[in-house]
């Protein structure tokens, strides 16, 4: 992977353009061969989400209407609970163990010789775990339409907004794991417990609808308790709240700032 990328820029004739966005394609190609070669973190990420669903679906309450969820059923809620599982994963689980690595193996060190930036490999890293939650969240939704019939989302504009948003926020959140962390111990370490944190704001443990009023006016202003509301909003009908999505940007834009200033390669 280092010496493809040390090399291109060099060799590769051609404008001044060009060969900015020379080392940055290498590093992207190269950590996309490495990622699909890791079918764990796939797991975890693309698929696990969908498995927990429909896991969720053999208990029969859970596919009945409940009134005081607005005659919604709770695997209704639960489509976009396990699509924000998968980005929490993606983002402080599988994401910041892999640079913390590299730093300790020496080849972020090597790398900083190069044209390459560390926004360049945290880039990377970014689109490739936002690529694996987008096919997870479009898997989620087909398993849970065909098998559950689930209604597909009743505003997707704010849908897909609100999508986005949350995927942004949860691997800005992870890259600023991998910033702070000088040691891939450390990294699961700090990413464990943050996981636990989200899965709860999330609603993975309760949906965040179903929470005492106070303790959800708490859970919505974290990143996920945030994205499950935005989610939920779009998902029956309405736009996802400004405040909901303001949330989403403002944790998005904090920890994305944070992780590129932070980021050392040693």
């Amino acid at each position: 992977m280092q010496t493809g990328t040390t090399t291109a820029p060099a060799t590769t004739p051609g404008p001044s353009a060009a060969r900015r966005r020379g080392p940055a394609a290498a590093v992207l190609i190269a950590e996309a061969r490495l990622f699909l070669r890791e079918p764990g973190s796939l797991f975890w990420v693309f698929a696990f989400p969908s498995v927990l669903l429909v896991i969720l679906g053999f208990v029969p309450a859970f596919k009945e209407a409940q009134d005081d969820l607005g005659g919604r059923r709770v695997i209704d809620l639960y489509v976009p609970i396990s699509i924000l599982l998968a980005m929490i994963t993606a983002g402080v689980q599988a994401m910041p163990p892999v640079l913390t690595a590299y730093r300790e193996r020496g080849i972020l060190r090597r790398m900083s010789a190069t044209p390459v930036r560390p926004s360049a490999l945290l880039a990377a890293q970014i689109l490739l775990h936002g690529a694996a939650c987008l096919g997870s969240a479009l898997l989620v939704t087909v398993v849970g339409r065909t098998a559950y019939g689930v209604p597909l989302p009743g505003q997707p504009a704010g849908y897909l907004l609100a999508l986005l948003l949350s995927a942004a926020a949860a691997l800005t959140l992870g890259a600023t794991i991998c910033a702070l962390s000088r040691t891939a111990k450390a990294a699961t370490a700090v990413g464990s417990v943050a996981y636990l944190v989200m899965m709860f704001t999330a609603g993975v443990w309760l949906p965040v609808q179903a929470m005492p009023d106070i303790l959800r006016r708490v859970v919505e202003i974290t990143p996920f308790g945030a994205a499950s509301q935005a989610l939920e909003q779009a998902a029956s009908g309405s736009w996802s709240g400004w405040i909901h999505l303001g949330v989403l940007a403002l944790w998005t834009a904090v920890t994305g700032v944070a992780a590129s200033r932070m980021f050392r390669w040693q």
